[in-house]
């Protein structure tokens, strides 16, 4: 039987994609995926879905408009490679999404806008009327000013975030990492890939990056933490590889790839704001 034929008729999707699924090994955009992923998302538009992209990257584009050998560590050089690569981000989608006539906007988020009540709502108004045009928003996190105060600790939190936020139905996190495992897949080749949790436990966060795991190293623990957000939201979220944006559209028609974290849905009123 096949669980996850339920999520056909799931509406508001959000999807992450992280910096290593957007770009080569050679720290460069991989622009055959990002065209891939804007003709995926654009589909979902003209399916009546409404779309919400969270995509890193603008530090990495910044770090190679810049010259620069590596990554910047400190929160200068990373804020000056953010305000380079985000402009230059933004400009390659806007061009990627217009060649399947779809229109996107850009909002950039710091966590103090979703503990202030005022800001809160004032950027649900911009979603739900950006998705009510039709637009696709383009979500990343503001790193050109954010300071560890008012940071999300890493995007797979932003995209657990913003899915409260607009009180989505999905959240599908695109990764290297194509789900959660029983075990380290890496240690042990018997490891299973779980495709269904119904409850975030103690046992999953261990298995996840907890303490006593070695999976945390690549990622898990953060898109664990994830999605304790979601599903105390009542989002679902999917974990799987971003390998092949066309994933997305096969998870809505049920593929049993990735893991699903299945949640129960409380009654969803969309309010708009005016403060």
């Amino acid at each position: 039987m096949n669980y996850r034929t339920y999520l056909k008729d799931h509406k508001r999707i959000v999807v992450k994609v992280g910096t290593t699924t957007l770009t080569h090994s050679t720290g460069r955009l991989n622009l055959k995926r990002m065209e891939k992923l804007a003709r995926v998302l654009s589909d979902l538009r003209n399916e009546g879905r409404e779309v919400i992209l969270v995509s890193s990257g603008a530090i990495a584009v910044g770090t190679e408009r810049l010259g620069l050998m590596e990554r910047p560590r400190d929160i200068q050089g990373k804020q000056a490679a953010a305000a380079v690569g985000q402009g230059v981000l933004m400009q390659i989608y806007q061009n990627l999404f217009l060649q399947y006539n779809q229109q996107v906007a850009q909002i950039l988020l710091t966590k103090d806008v979703v503990e202030n009540e005022l800001r809160k709502h004032n950027a649900q108004n911009t979603f739900f009327t950006l998705l009510g045009m039709g637009v696709i928003p383009i979500v990343n996190e503001n790193d050109t000013v954010a300071t560890e105060e008012i940071e999300f600790s890493d995007n797979d939190t932003l995209s657990a975030m913003v899915a409260r936020l607009v009180q989505a139905d999905l959240l599908i996190l695109l990764s290297d990492i194509d789900g959660l495992y029983s075990e380290d897949p890496k240690k042990n080749k018997q490891a299973k890939i779980i495709s269904i949790v119904d409850e975030v436990t103690e046992e999953i966060e261990r298995i996840g990056g907890g303490p006593g795991s070695a999976l945390g190293t690549g990622g898990m623990a953060t898109k664990i933490a994830a999605a304790k957000i979601a599903c105390a939201s009542g989002v679902d979220m999917i974990i799987a590889s971003g390998e092949q944006p066309t994933i997305v559209q096969e998870l809505l028609e049920g593929s049993q790839a990735g893991t699903l974290f299945r949640c129960s849905k409380p009654s969803k009123v969309v309010e708009i704001y005016s403060l």
